[in-house]
């Protein structure tokens, strides 16, 4: 049986995982992460209340793991292998960030998992990148030795932020005045949709009216903004929510080029399924192969939007199936 977890500022998703010819679901449980110390006292409980043996465990967290420890970005949690293979009494435990977990639940993932934005080549192969914007943006990459892909995190979502044109230029030095480094995660993420939005209000292009500034004061900001864009509710909304694509879109391509993703561009994250139309009207792809001599390279790369909001889940499931030797052969998840 293996123990997996997907470990977000918000929630914490724990399953356990049966690992026959595909990866099955056992028992899952959701648990609001600030109502908890920390991992092991969440993994402490659902062991217990479940009483199933762990052979092997693994979670993806967000924020930089080194030598399997990690100091959660939107919690106060120290997330430590050690600590938990102690508290679990077994030796094979890994703690791997977020979107690395992803990369490896790619695999896991059926055709229905999955909507293509761009076809690519139909002879594509070679490495692969995934892009996430949620509540921050992470990135990964997918090395292909020939054979096979092999997930590896990056922290490439807080990098410079660089921009295209004069209305981003501006954009840049607006954010410059509000914080020490603009990433491209103060752009292309939940917040980062919220700055745009205040960036085109404060720079007097578009009214906000009074009950939307109400709803993103009594709710999610992000989201208030970009229903209101698709509700055609809001000319300011829209103009933010256009320009939030925009720059996911280059900020994709540019992972693609670095990474040489000749193998696809996965986008995965809760912004994209819930955006997903917006997504699929031509912006964002403008953008991604927007790179000068190199947009024939970017033309050929597949570019699909994950669908399946437990693949963090499944690929923490995944890695511990790989790393102790189990995967070969794995089919789906169900």
């Amino acid at each position: 049986m293996i123990l997996a977890g997907d470990i977000g500022g918000t929630k914490t998703n724990i399953a356990f995982f049966e690992c026959g010819t595909s990866l099955h679901v056992a028992v899952e449980q959701t648990f609001p992460s600030h109502e908890h110390a920390g991992l092991d006292e969440i993994v402490r409980q659902f062991v217990s209340r479940h009483q199933l043996r762990v052979q092997q465990a693994a979670f993806g967290v967000a924020g930089p793991v080194r030598n399997g420890r990690c100091e959660t970005t939107n919690l106060p949690w120290v997330v430590d292998a050690a600590t938990l293979a102690t508290e679990l009494g077994i030796p094979g435990v890994w703690v791997i960030n977020d979107l690395e977990a992803t990369a490896y639940g790619i695999a896991a993932l059926a055709p229905a998992d999955f909507v293509t934005l761009n076809a690519g080549a139909a002879d594509a192969a070679g490495n692969a990148a995934i892009i996430a914007a949620g509540t921050g943006l992470g990135e990964a990459g997918l090395y292909w030795d020939g054979r096979t892909h092999h997930p590896f995190a990056t922290e490439g979502g807080h990098a410079n932020f660089g921009p295209s044109d004069a209305l981003e230029r501006e954009l840049l030095g607006w954010l410059s005045g509000q914080f020490d480094h603009v990433s491209w995660e103060r752009v292309v993420s939940g917040m980062g949709l919220v700055n745009i939005y205040h960036f085109l209000r404060d720079t007097n292009r578009g009214e906000e009216p009074a009950w939307l500034a109400d709803q993103m004061r009594a709710g999610d900001a992000a989201a208030v903004i970009a229903v209101a864009a698709k509700n055609g509710n809001s000319p300011l909304c829209a103009q933010a929510l256009d320009l939030f694509m925009a720059l996911y879109g280059s900020e994709a391509g540019n992972l693609a080029l670095k990474i040489m993703a000749t193998g696809g561009v996965y986008i995965g994250g809760g912004i994209a399924p819930r955006d997903l139309e917006k997504l699929k009207d031509g912006a964002f792809m403008r953008r991604f192969v927007a790179k000068g001599r190199m947009q024939p390279l970017l033309e050929a790369m597949p570019v699909k939007v994950i669908l399946n909001e437990k693949t963090a889940l499944i690929g923490a499931a995944r890695c511990a199936a790989v790393r102790s030797g189990l995967a070969g052969g794995l089919m789906p998840a169900t």
